[in-house]
């Protein structure tokens, strides 16, 4: 048996759970300064909100995380 025929299932299986997982992320995203009652955009870069800027990144890794156990 050729490798592809043992493992490319699997192979598949990845890269759909991969775009499935970038998808979610990307939606969150999309909706997130959506939620936000101020323009996360302006405090940012023009405020230098960096308070704002670490509760953002938790909120990725954690969304991150979360996509990550639930795909895999």
């Amino acid at each position: 048996m050729t490798w592809w025929a043992l493992h490319g299932h699997q192979v598949i299986l990845a890269l759909v759970f991969t775009f499935i997982g970038l998808a979610v992320f990307a939606a969150f995203f999309a909706i997130l300064p959506k939620l936000l009652p101020f323009s996360f955009r302006k405090e940012i870069e023009e405020d230098q909100n960096i308070a704002l800027a670490i509760v953002v990144g938790s909120i990725v890794i954690g969304i991150a995380i979360i996509i990550a156990a639930t795909v895999g």
